[in-house]
């Protein structure tokens, strides 16, 4: 379980109105009030009012109004296998549902939080992309976070495609008001074994960076569970050794949330109303 960090921590350093305040204690007590008055937000997200100036936006600024004043947090998790859960010991223990548990203990202010798994095995970039429009964008989501990168190694998918195309998909989910985190292939022993895997893993990261987008880099947390010891590889890696069991699941689901604290400026109403 990831824990609760010491929320708004630049709010306190600012000047906060009684007006300010007000506003905010009145959206969590009053749930139409949440709905209208973010409806009302300009986008793209202006903090301002809520007393983060322009310097400090954060890098997930439609997650953290949600967050702000109280609303419903829609979340899409895109992607593959791992994405889908193949691996895991049932639906229940892939990443997304195990994410949207986790957001829910640490905002038990909002209106709710949904995590929709649109996780297709065995896609690469060009699949994905066909299904943008109706599994993505039509959710009306205020976060993707999008695994990629994997198959399209293993599918002879080549690199310059892969960039071109992941690039004009997160521009076009930007476009469409939706902040996005990209999440970069596994480690695993059958892409050890594709001459080039790692390329891909290095596109998602220069893309992440090209863009100002959040990556998770699971190469890295997979091999740095097993190094602390949280895990073994036969309690990381599924049977067919490409896939995730559920342990790294597990952890997957945490390190998403995590990132989604951090990226989203680490808001929080209810701390912001109790000071």
């Amino acid at each position: 379980m990831v824990p609760v960090v010491p929320a708004f921590t630049r709010l306190r350093a600012a000047t906060k109105s009684a007006r300010t305040l007000a506003l905010l204690a009145g959206l969590m007590v009053v749930p139409s009030a949440v709905l209208a008055y973010a409806d009302l937000l300009p986008a793209p997200l202006n903090l301002d009012v809520l007393g983060l100036g322009s310097d400090e936006q954060p890098d997930l600024p439609h997650v953290a109004r949600q967050i702000a004043i109280g609303a419903p947090l829609r979340i899409v998790a895109f992607g593959s296998s791992s994405t889908e859960g193949i691996g895991a010991s049932s639906p229940t223990k892939a990443y997304p549902p195990l994410l949207e548990a986790s957001l829910r203990k640490l905002y038990p202010q909002l209106g709710g939080v949904t995590v929709l798994n649109r996780g297709i095995g065995g896609e690469h970039v060009d699949d994905m992309l066909k299904r943008l429009d109706r599994d993505v964008i039509a959710a009306e989501p205020q976060l993707v976070i999008w695994q990629t990168g994997s198959n399209d190694p293993l599918r002879g998918v080549s690199l310059d495609h892969f960039r071109e195309a992941t690039v004009g998909a997160v521009r076009r989910l930007q476009e469409a008001g939706i902040d996005v985190v990209l999440m970069e292939p596994q480690w695993c022993p059958a892409l050890d074994a594709t001459p080039g895997s790692y390329r891909f893993r290095d596109a998602v990261r220069e893309i992440g960076d090209e863009l100002g987008v959040p990556v998770i880099r699971r190469a890295d947390l997979m091999q740095d569970w097993i190094r602390e010891g949280k895990l073994t590889r036969k309690q990381l890696f599924a049977a067919d050794g490409l896939h995730m069991a559920d342990g790294g699941y597990a952890l997957l689901a945490q390190a998403a949330a995590a990132a989604i604290v951090e990226d989203s400026g680490r808001v929080s109403v209810a701390e912001a109303v109790a000071e």
